[in-house]
Order: C-alpha cells, then structure tokens, then sequence
C-alpha cells in the first residue's frame, strides 16, 4: 500500500528531473539537389546496382554535434547545432539519391544486395564540420570502389570547401549542405563514367 502512495506523491518532482541537455531549437538535415523523381521505378534486373555503406567516422563525427576545428589540434562544437541523425547516416542517404539521380544505378541497402552483388562503395566521411581559421563548411570522404564484376579496389579522396559567414547553426547548415552535395556530386560522376 506504501508503494503506490510514494510513486503519486513523486509524480509532481518528475517533471524537475532532466537526464541530459536541453536539445537546441532546431535540428540540421541535409537536402539533396539531386533526387530519384518520385514515381521512377528502378530494377536491377535491367539496370546494374550498387550498395552504399554508412562510411566509417572518427570520434568526433560520431556524435549529433557539429564539430569545428579550431585549431590545427583542437575540436570544438557549434552552440546550438545537432544532427537530427548521426552524419554519416546523412551522408550515405545524400550520396545514394545522388548516385541513383545522376548515374542511373540501382542503388540497393546492404541486406538487398545479398541477392544482386553488384558494385560496392564504401569509405571514411574524416571531416564533416567547420573550419574555424579558414571560415569554412569542410567535407572530406575517402571513398573506396569495388565495381560490379571486378576484384579490384580503387580509392579516391574528395573535398569540398564552402565559406561560412559565422561559426554557428544557421551558417553550418547551409555551407555543410553545399559542402556536402558537392562531394556526392563528384563521388556520382567517378562512380557512373
């Protein structure tokens, strides 16, 4: 009997208990400006295809926040900035519309191309922030390759730098977006020719 009349008389102080930092007002996306119209069946059976992985990242994009560099061997994170997702996981989803908009491959999940092994793209997303000494969006993939039918790896570097007007939510945003389509946008060409 004891039990319950504690937990009514704790409901009120529920309320005072926070486990963790108040989220910021907003959270940051990504949007492609390359995207698979609506509509647009595609079939590997007809068409070859492509597996995108989530790319591996270090520490400090392993989190919701966004990381600025402010010194060559410092990080620091915007005020009031977070991912609605993990980046990498909004990376891959970025480069695979783009893939599948500027290349005409099938771009299929991991557990969809167990039945149609087709080309396999894979890599480090190592920076995926701002640049405080330079005022810069920066995005650097190191891409690996192996296309359907081939044994072999190729490997690339990509990188994209976009000017910032500040160091805060608003301008990451916009210059990461940018910074961001236009490593997929490269990636899509290497991976189509």
């Amino acid at each position: 009997m004891k039990t319950p009349l504690i937990l009514i008389a704790m409901l009120p102080l529920a309320g005072c208990i926070s486990f963790g930092a108040k989220p910021p007002p907003t959270l940051l996306t990504l949007t492609s400006v390359s995207s698979v119209p609506v509509g647009q069946n595609q079939d590997s059976a007809t068409a070859k295809s492509i597996t995108i992985q989530t790319p591996v990242v270090p520490q400090s994009l392993a989190t919701a926040r966004v990381p600025v560099q402010a010194t060559p061997t410092s990080i620091a994170y915007v005020t009031d900035a977070q991912w609605a997702e993990p980046p990498a996981r909004l990376f891959a989803r970025l480069v695979s519309d783009t893939v599948s908009s500027r290349t005409g491959l099938v771009v299929l999940s991991t557990a969809q191309s167990i039945g149609d092994p087709g080309g396999l793209l894979g890599g480090e997303l190592r920076s995926f922030g701002l640049d405080a000494t330079t005022r810069e969006a920066v995005v650097t993939y190191d891409a690996s390759l192996m296309r359907a039918g081939k044994t072999s790896v190729e490997k690339r570097r990509f990188e994209a730098r976009v000017p910032v007007s500040a160091i805060d939510a608003p301008s990451a945003a916009a210059g990461i977006n940018q910074a961001a389509n236009q490593v997929a946008t490269e990636v899509a060409d290497w991976i189509g020719r």
